[in-house]
């Protein structure tokens, strides 16, 4: 494994965006129109993730003419969209994962949405999509909260989630840079992610054939594309009692094939191992090569045990993990935890990845669902998000 001192860029300030990117976006033309039959709010124990929805949905149109035109917040319901739009026909979408969360004084909090919306500009101009004033957006989506924040369950390990999504709108089966485009957000009350709340260890599948990213695409932007070509390869792993995926590249090198892990299922991945020269803990994750998406999770999660693990004698670093290393520190008794990390549920412990012939066993004990590095990693972002402890990551609405 290369030894790579890298380690997460540094938050940069909100965009201001360029003259055309602004035309005719701003927050104080917001347009509001609240629904006459507002919905009665689900039981929480109940809630499915994206199954239900809150009353309204934000739409911001933009045209390559007028430039962003006004946004609005209306009753949720279905898109005016023709069927020779080309988001339907080329994928021309992109989108965030977001959460809304209520702390104990009753208000809703967003962690990091800077983070989200840069990511999303960035998507959006990778597929020829317009980009937008971060700020703008953030006031925009802050507005929308407030009048949302009563399907806030408030109760620990519950949120609304929201989802950005930018798509083009233009009605032409041509292929060609979109001169039409919607901006909208729609928002869905979750619940605790883990059944009972309880953290559960997944199981997953070494998946090299097919591939989630490769060098040169467009792995590391958060676009439709991505995601439905991982349906059925997670089906056959849970056709072989596996819960997902662990995406593989292969590589040559000059020692021979190797086989380079990228991300699991949906999530970045951590692991966490003794160096075999040093005996050191070491959380490591593989570094953004442009075939790994730049998660919020991930980077606070490096950002935090670079600040607070340290003095507990762990290294923290991003380096290229191969699926030989990660069974020799098994072997070994070196490998200590294995999690993913995303927007749903913080982090995911991993009991055992199945590699060809082989069950790799990443560390946890009999009757235990997660390491104590992950749980101290899930316990401090989520005290930020909730506003439990006060944090400049935390966006109080």
């Amino acid at each position: 494994m290369a030894h790579l001192p890298r380690l997460a860029r540094p938050i940069h300030p909100i965009r201001t965006g360029s003259p055309s990117s602004i035309r005719h976006s701003s927050s104080q033309t917001l347009r509001i129109q609240k629904t006459p039959t507002p919905t009665p709010l689900p039981d929480a124990g109940d809630l499915q993730f994206g199954r239900s929805f809150t009353d309204h949905i934000l739409t911001f149109p933009w045209t390559a003419q007028a430039g962003w035109t006004t946004p609005a917040i209306t009753p949720f319901g279905p898109l005016p969209l023709s069927p020779a739009a080309s988001v339907l026909h080329y994928a021309f979408t992109c989108f965030e994962g977001m959460k809304a969360y209520k702390d104990r004084e009753g208000h809703a909090r967003l962690f990091r949405p800077a983070l989200n919306l840069q990511r999303l500009n960035r998507s959006a101009a990778r597929l020829a999509l317009p980009t937008f004033h971060e700020g703008q957006l953030l006031a925009l989506l802050a507005q929308y909260v407030d009048l949302e924040k009563r399907f806030i369950p408030a109760r620990p390990g519950y949120s609304l989630y929201l989802r950005p999504t930018l798509i083009s709108t233009e009605a032409s089966i041509s292929v060609y840079r979109p001169q039409s485009a919607l901006l909208y957000v729609i928002a869905s009350p979750m619940g605790n992610y883990f059944q009972h709340g309880q953290v559960r260890a997944v199981q997953l599948l070494a998946t090299r054939h097919p591939v989630r990213a490769w060098p040169g695409g467009v792995g590391e932007f958060k676009v439709g594309g991505n995601y439905a070509p991982g349906i059925v390869p997670q089906e056959a792993a849970v056709a072989q009692g596996l819960e997902q995926n662990l995406w593989l590249l292969g590589e040559k090198t000059e020692g021979g094939e190797e086989e380079y892990v990228t991300e699991a299922g949906t999530m970045n991945i951590f692991v966490v191992w003794r160096n075999p020269e040093t005996g050191r803990r070491e959380l490591v994750t593989p570094p953004l090569d442009g075939t790994i998406l730049p998660g919020v999770t991930r980077r606070s999660i490096l950002e935090l045990a670079q600040e607070r693990l340290a003095g507990e004698g762990v290294e923290v670093r991003e380096a290229r993990i191969t699926m030989k290393s990660l069974a020799a520190a098994s072997r070994e008794g070196r490998l200590l935890e294995v999690f993913g990390a995303g927007t749903a549920v913080v982090v995911t412990p991993v009991r055992s990845i199945q590699w060809k012939d082989q069950t790799i066993d990443c560390g946890l004990r009999e009757g235990e669902e997660a390491g104590p590095v992950s749980l101290k990693l899930k316990t401090w972002i989520e005290e930020i998000q909730y506003g439990v402890v006060e944090h400049p990551w935390s966006y109080r609405v």
